[in-house]
């Protein structure tokens, strides 16, 4: 074995072998950075933000959706996920500008119509608000049932939170009467209100 490694001919093989290897090595990882290092970046940015946003880290999570959306400006999964942290934030505004832009890039994504329906309620722009969780709900009539038992055993649970559906017509029932006499928003009942990612139900 070693007389036959001596041969300078099986010695220039394993060089050029060898190289060429380090060469498809580099350009492969060259090729993986370039057409999909940004967008797992991004996936990963999307999922620690989530995860901040159901940490409360509300903060946290801003930073992660900004630093996806430095990367992909158009992403509508990461505007509805920065739009949830800037609205617990308080920053109603700016995050109704994010699911606005998103409904925009993707007119048929459900969950940002719930959140802007949610935002819109914050604001006090009812009439807007309700027409957002019905149009979200005819869009994925799953968000309008609310997390199943399971998910409720998780999380400790007893009843189930009141859905967008519950809200929109309570809010209708409550426009129908004398200015003086509706009661549109309750701080209690408001605080049990849910956002909505797009995997499903994120808790507030």
């Amino acid at each position: 074995m070693a007389s036959a490694l001596a041969d300078p001919n099986i010695q220039k093989f394993l060089k050029w072998t060898a190289i060429l290897t380090a060469v498809m090595v580099v350009g492969f990882s060259t090729y993986h950075f370039i057409s999909g290092g940004a967008e797992e970046s991004g996936e990963l940015h999307y999922r620690t933000g989530n995860l901040r946003l159901e940490d409360g880290d509300f903060q946290a999570a801003l930073t992660e959706f900004n630093l996806l959306l430095e990367e992909d400006i158009a992403n509508p999964a990461g505007l509805l996920g920065r739009a949830l942290a800037l609205k617990e934030l308080g920053r109603l505004d700016e995050a109704l500008e994010d699911v606005s832009t998103a409904i925009e890039l993707k007119p048929d994504f459900a969950a940002v119509y719930a959140n802007r329906g949610i935002i819109l309620d914050h604001l006090g722009h009812y009439e807007e608000a309700i027409l957002d969780y019905r149009k979200a709900v005819q869009l994925d009539p799953e968000l309008g049932e609310g997390p199943d038992w399971i998910t409720r055993f998780l999380r400790n649970q007893a009843e189930s939170p009141p859905t967008i559906i519950d809200r929109a017509n309570y809010l209708e029932s409550e426009l129908k009467k004398p200015s003086a006499e509706r009661l549109l928003s309750d701080p209690e009942e408001d605080a049990k209100q849910r956002s909505y990612k797009l995997e499903g139900i994120l808790s507030d």
